[in-house]
């Protein structure tokens, strides 16, 4: 490989798809390696951690979810790419809960795979190594307003400054359930008891991942950090839990 270039696992059954993005991804300057099955990912990854991994959801033997998981569990900070040939919203939501950054539904066209990657390099601080300046204290906020990881929220007016630094004016249920987190601090909220709380308002998704969807919204917008949330955190086989002292 390269020295110094990016690095790129692939993991694809297919042994054309496969191949065609190597060889186009080894042509825009990555170090790629492909791989097709589980057992191979796994193999590559004790070798030494990629930089981001291209993860197909519908392996033969151990699926994509479950690598994903895995390679998220060894390292908070590799990127993730999904690949799926499945339309379908819950395996998207499953893809991103499961540790992914980011999702491509097959056919794609290898332009945007290209643009997908380096948009998640930028993201992680890849593309040149750059670290951002540690945060200074946190300033004062008068008492209409209330810190919610990176974000500050006016609860009079529903504007959330998001951790980007633009104004956003949050949904009716957005609202609701960043009220239910903030009136319930460093507690597991059950899925299920926050959509009952939460049904009937703006956005009624009346299937049992719609709290999913709207916590993944509101981490887009809270988090420095939005696939490795420290505000609005995971609690597996429960549901969410909210820590007001992430940042």
């Amino acid at each position: 490989m390269a020295d110094g270039a990016t690095t790129i696992l692939i993991v694809e059954d297919d042994p054309f798809q496969r191949e065609t993005v190597c060889a186009y991804l080894a042509g825009q300057g990555f170090a790629v390696e492909g791989v097709a099955d589980g057992a191979g990912f796994r193999a590559a990854v004790a070798k030494g951690m990629p930089d981001a991994a291209l993860v197909d959801i519908g392996l033969p033997g151990e699926d994509g979810f479950s690598l994903a998981r895995w390679l998220r569990g060894l390292s908070p900070t590799v990127g993730i790419v999904m690949l799926t040939a499945a339309t379908d919203l819950v395996d998207r939501v499953v893809g991103l809960e499961s540790g992914a950054d980011d999702y491509i539904t097959k056919p794609f066209e290898p332009r945007e795979l290209l643009a997908r990657l380096r948009a998640l390099m930028r993201r992680s601080g890849g593309g040149d190594g750059r670290q951002a300046a540690p945060a200074g204290p946190a300033e004062a906020l008068p008492p209409h307003k209330v810190r919610l990881g990176a974000a500050v929220l006016d609860r009079k007016t529903g504007v959330l400054r998001t951790a980007e630094g633009k104004d956003d004016q949050l949904t009716e249920s957005e609202l609701s359930l960043l009220t239910l987190f903030l009136e319930n601090p460093n507690r597991a909220l059950h899925r299920d008891w926050l959509l009952e709380r939460t049904s009937g308002e703006d956005e009624p998704e009346a299937f049992d991942r719609a709290i999913d969807l709207r916590v993944m919204r509101l981490r887009r917008k809270i988090e420095r950090h939005p696939a490795r949330p420290m505000a609005l955190r995971t609690v597996r086989g429960v549901g969410y839990l909210f820590d007001p002292e992430a940042g």
